[in-house]
């Protein structure tokens, strides 16, 4: 990252002033922590959506202490990447929200409703003294009634929709792995294989199987399906 010049260091202390060029140093530092996260990926199938991450192995931990993939309700899941700490606080929120619309509505809410109230979140951390960006970013998937849905919220709020998107520290390279074998009518069984592959070529994992983290949200039934590591080990 560029170094900063002595007179540009006022605008990186807080969150609240705009540099001269117009940068807000804390949100860019936001998602240089994302960067460092390990890689996690969305993408849309055919039928529906796949969310994927790898987690780090440690020799004494506990598995599954560490969580990235995560069930917001029954029909939309979000896989995290950069400081898990925010991580979580965001998705407690986010799972609030989802069960207040089934209360107050009688139905489950829609995935860019609950995209827009996680990108909301994150932008109100980008305006007031005294709070910092959230240094995480997101993918929510899931399968609603206008059929099944990926979107990314990065650090600034921000909220783009994709077909196949990765983030973290491997996004580039997975990336470049969607654009030359992504297709509107991949199937599920072949949408799995090129999720693997994408993370296989951008984290250097010995034990796969144990280290991915998969989650399957079906438009047919739009419920969301953990794959257990026997499912992932036929995959490889």
């Amino acid at each position: 990252m560029t170094s900063l010049l002595p007179e540009t260091m006022g605008y990186d202390r807080t969150i609240a002033v705009f540099s001269p060029d117009g940068r807000l140093f804390q949100v860019e530092y936001a998602k240089e922590a994302v960067k460092k996260g390990t890689t996690s990926v969305g993408m849309v199938f055919k039928d529906g959506v796949i969310l994927a991450t790898a987690k780090q192995l440690l020799p004494l931990s506990v598995p599954g202490s560490t969580e990235k993939l995560f069930k917001i309700d029954d029909h939309i899941g979000a896989v995290a990447a950069g400081l898990l700490a925010d991580s979580r606080i965001l998705v407690e929120q986010l799972r609030v929200r989802a069960q207040m619309n089934k209360i107050t509505y009688e139905e489950d809410i829609d995935v860019w409703n609950l995209a827009k109230s996680l990108g909301d979140r994150m932008q109100f951390s980008t305006l007031y003294a005294g709070l910092r960006p959230f240094g995480v970013s997101f993918l929510v998937g899931g399968c609603d009634a206008m059929g099944p849905k990926l979107i990314e919220a990065d650090p600034s709020g921000m909220l783009y929709e994709w077909k196949a998107y990765t983030i973290g520290r491997g996004a580039e390279i997975a990336n470049k792995v969607f654009e030359e074998k992504y297709s509107d009518d991949i199937s599920e069984k072949e949408a799995l294989k090129l999720v693997i592959d994408a993370i296989k070529k951008s984290e250097k994992i010995q034990n796969l199987s144990k280290a991915l983290d998969i989650a399957v949200i079906r438009k047919q039934d739009k419920k969301i399906d953990f794959l257990s590591e026997e499912d992932i080990k036929k995959l490889l």
